[in-house]
């Protein structure tokens, strides 16, 4: 229904192309760098190791999983997941891609607000994002029930809203972690300060996804309460 809606697309084609973008510059940063070797030899593993060995989280396990940049920190496990890409290579790309996660670990061992708040929305976050649409669909389809409708519709703008504050949410635990990955990378040898800028040009293109998710969720959500108003 959405997408036969020209309002639909006035909203969401900015935060569209945005994400392209940002999914583009993301992948050629990243081959760029994934060329370069980091002067001191070490791989994503290795430095990620050193990073959480010297401030603290040496009880965190890292593992190699599948998956181009599919790299993740579980809080539940504490394990820092690595990908292929980024597990046993040893460019800058790589170690400035594990110096993040790492940083999403001693967020977790320091008790950062953010993040621990990020966690406890992610169950809601999926279930609106996922039910959300379905819900407002139904509200419209059902106009003839009344007050079941529109409580369907407003049901449905509420748990997308619990999906938008994630990805809101998600903003400054991401900054957090690239900006704790450039001070540890440095601080604990595994870059000379050379290759600080061409680390912190990978790390900002993967901050531009976060952006452009929270922008298209913001959009997605102006959307819904749009139509909810056209329809009274």
């Amino acid at each position: 229904m959405f997408y036969f809606d020209p309002l639909y697309w006035v909203l969401l084609i900015p935060a569209i192309l945005l994400s392209l973008y940002a999914s583009l510059k993301v992948k050629t940063t990243f081959s760029k760098y994934s060329r370069v070797s980091t002067s001191s030899g070490m791989s994503g593993a290795q430095a990620a190791r050193r990073i959480l060995d010297m401030f603290g989280a040496s009880e965190v396990r890292i593992e190699a999983i599948s998956g181009r940049l599919s790299d993740n920190y579980d809080p539940r496990s504490k394990t820092l997941n690595l990908s292929e890409d980024v597990y046993g290579d040893s460019s800058l790309a790589a170690v400035g891609v594990a110096a993040h996660e790492a940083g999403h670990a001693l967020q977790h061992a320091k008790g950062y607000a953010p993040l621990a708040l990020r966690s406890g929305l992610v169950p809601i976050a999926s279930i609106g994002s996922n039910l959300a649409p379905m819900l407002i669909i139904l509200g419209f389809f059902m106009r003839g029930l009344g007050g079941l409708s529109s409580l369907m519709i407003q049901a449905g703008i509420v748990l997308f809203s619990a999906a938008v504050a994630f990805t809101l949410i998600t903003l400054p635990v991401e900054f957090n972690a690239s900006n704790r990955a450039m001070s540890l990378l440095t601080t604990s040898g595994v870059i000379t300060s050379e290759e600080y800028k061409p680390v912190r040009k990978v790390l900002n293109a993967a901050a531009m996804t976060y952006v452009a998710a929270a922008l298209a969720a913001i959009m997605q959500l102006i959307y819904y309460i749009m139509l909810s108003d056209r329809r009274r």
